[in-house]
């Protein structure tokens, strides 16, 4: 396997509790879901090692925790290169990405996250690095001895992650040769992840708790191993260390985690367009600004999966809640909106 080597400001993304690494799949063989997209990064990557080439430039995009920065790290694996990773909200010079781009060898896999958030002219340099293998730097002070200079870059693979591909400007977007977007998982899918990191945790689990995870996941594999951490603790202070069943369901109960896997900031996005707006439509940042919330945080982690489920509609003039959010939320549909959200659902 390739050493990884990983940029220190960034180290500790890496680094966490029960060690993150272990966690982690190695090998597309190891990944769980995402078949489609395995699948073809399989065919490309053997594709690019049999002519000795390095990978194209791979975008990957989707909500938050579906493995993005997982799939980085199995590509350089794969690809028996480096990893170095940075951040697209730490990129705000040119200086900064010349110092990332400076450091790469052959083969290396650079892996920028939120990828979207670097500024647009920040973004120019990378075009030619992802071209033509050359860093662009203008030395000198603005003037007469400002001058550009070309230095050769080694061939890389620039992977970047984003939770927001429409905010990439096309010209960057369209330097990517690979672009795959991340589904949420199957409820399978997830009993077969949170399996295999209870047993790399050495939590002893029932069948019957396993499921009850991964249907309170969202979907999402870091939620599920984050909400197993939380609930072997539960487990081992009341349970001897056995998760059963009634310890997960307990468990989540005590995290304010329901059957549908709301938390508290989703009974807030519903109630605050139930009650203060009348069931919508409502802009999500007067929504967020009513029930105290950031908007991007809303759009980016929340409302993703309240739509995947159900729950919402998003409209041309804002956010509506359905039937079935009422219904979940134990709330009577009031007669005069019944229709409207009717009308509403059958429109969309």
């Amino acid at each position: 396997m390739a050493e990884e080597r990983i940029l220190d400001a960034q180290k500790s993304e890496f680094e966490g509790e029960d060690s993150e690494q272990a966690i982690r799949p190695q090998s597309l063989k190891e990944y769980i879901g995402q078949d489609a997209l395995k699948a073809n990064l399989n065919v490309y990557i053997q594709a690019a090692r049999s002519r000795n080439e390095v990978l194209d430039h791979v975008l990957l995009y989707g909500p938050p925790g579906l493995g993005k920065t997982t799939l980085a790290m199995i590509i350089a694996n794969e690809m028996k290169g480096n990893l170095v990773t940075a951040s697209g909200p730490a990129i705000q010079r040119s200086g900064d990405l010349a110092a990332i781009l400076s450091t790469l060898e052959a083969g290396d896999v650079l892996f920028i996250d939120e990828i979207h958030r670097i500024p647009r002219q920040i973004e120019e340099i990378l075009y030619p690095a992802m071209e033509d293998f050359f860093l662009d730097i203008v030395v000198g002070k603005e003037g007469t001895t400002a001058h550009s200079i070309r230095l050769p870059l080694p061939p890389f693979t620039l992977v970047g992650a984003t939770t927001r591909a429409g905010d990439l400007s096309a010209p960057l977007r369209d330097r990517f040769g690979i672009v795959s977007a991340l589904e949420f998982y199957t409820t399978q899918e997830l009993e077969k992840i949170v399996s295999r990191t209870a047993s790399i945790l050495g939590c002893e689990m029932e069948d019957e708790a396993v499921h009850e995870v991964a249907l309170r996941s969202r979907g999402t594999p870091r939620i599920a191993n984050r909400m197993l951490r939380r609930i072997r603790d539960f487990a081992q202070v009341y349970n001897d260390g056995l998760v059963t069943k009634e310890v997960a369901q307990d468990s989540l109960r005590r995290l304010s985690i329901d059957e549908l896997g709301l938390d508290q900031v989703d009974r807030k996005f519903l109630e605050g367009i139930i009650y203060r707006f009348n069931g919508g439509p409502v802009g999500l940042e007067s929504l967020a600004s009513s029930i105290g919330e950031d908007a991007t945080t809303l759009e980016d982690m929340y409302e993703p999966y309240l739509l995947q489920i159900g729950l919402i509609n998003r409209t041309p003039r804002g956010r509506m809640v359905t039937a079935k959010a009422y219904q979940h939320l134990n709330i009577p549909v009031p007669e005069s909106y019944a229709q409207s959200i009717t009308n509403q659902e059958e429109q969309n």
